[in-house]
């Protein structure tokens, strides 16, 4: 229900992002719930988080569809979700390229190559293959229409946790126990889930898993022992999100857009094959 994708299953889910939220090259939205604990016993504040809760965190990439591509739960509370990815097998995997990764494409109706990313909030680092929102509040109309867009494809991932919370409503409640079970328990949730919005037809382009079981496998073991390298410096992954803000700009693919304040309508037009 959550095998390591490759570049065909990547594929799909950047494809699929462009035509249900119109943000291209997207292979994911990235971001943490707290789950709230009882205090574990001599455990200090380690668990103890920003909400004022004891918390174990569940930090997922999610498709468009709202399922779970790869999920790391277990961290303490008190630690940040960007901290967390960045020391996690996934963030290390994904930063060390070992993930299958397609590399560059065009982005719909342009002739630029732009590489695959995950949209996450101001809580992520600004990476090639991450982009988050322009901080501030007194922005430019172009950086807050590439705000909306991010936000617009990014809140998947809010929507997934809602959506997970209703399903087993024992995540509205303070969960008792070991966190290690509890942490067992999540990630059971969490592949659950996945079997039941499979079956209720809620998914992206399938493709032959057991095809890729080998690979997989191989793939997961791999993920223990990776080392933490640093990643791309800080001027490319401004530069890529400097080339998304005209294109979001852009008429012949914009989409509705408005603020409290202010209400900017642009014809929709998103009407592009993804290459």
């Amino acid at each position: 229900m959550m095998p390591v994708p490759n570049q065909e299953k990547w594929n799909a889910i950047a494809t699929d992002f462009w035509a249900r939220w119109q943000f291209p090259n997207c292979i994911g939205a990235l971001d943490g719930k707290h789950v709230v604990i009882q205090a574990p016993k001599l455990s200090g504040s380690l668990y103890w988080n920003y909400k004022k809760t004891y918390s174990i965190v569940l930090l997922a990439l999610i498709d468009p569809c709202y399922n779970f591509i790869v999920v790391d739960v277990g961290s303490y509370g008190k630690n940040s979700d960007g901290g967390i990815f960045l020391n996690s097998n996934f963030g290390k995997a994904l930063q060390n390229g070992k993930l299958n990764v397609p590399g560059k494409k065009k982005i719909p109706q342009t002739n630029t190559e732009l590489p695959m990313v995950i949209v996450a909030d101001e809580a992520f680092p600004l990476k090639t293959y991450m982009m988050r929102p322009y901080p501030g509040k007194d922005l430019t109309n172009e950086k807050r229409i590439y705000n909306y867009r991010l936000s617009r494809a990014r809140r998947v991932s809010e929507n997934c946790f809602g959506i997970l919370q209703q399903k087993f409503r024992i995540f509205t409640r303070r969960l008792q126990g070991n966190p290690e079970n509890i942490t067992t328990l999540v990630l059971a949730s969490c592949v659950l889930y996945n079997f039941i919005r499979k079956n209720e037809g809620c998914s992206v382009i399938q493709y032959n898993q057991n095809q890729e079981h080998v690979e997989n496998s191989e793939m997961l073991s791999n993920l223990h022992q990776l080392p933490h390298q640093r990643g791309r410096s800080a001027d490319d992954a401004f530069a890529v999100r400097e080339q998304f803000k005209p294109y979001f700009n852009s008429i012949e693919v914009a989409v509705a857009y408005a603020t409290a304040t202010e209400k900017i309508t642009v014809k929709v037009a998103v009407t592009a094959t993804y290459q």
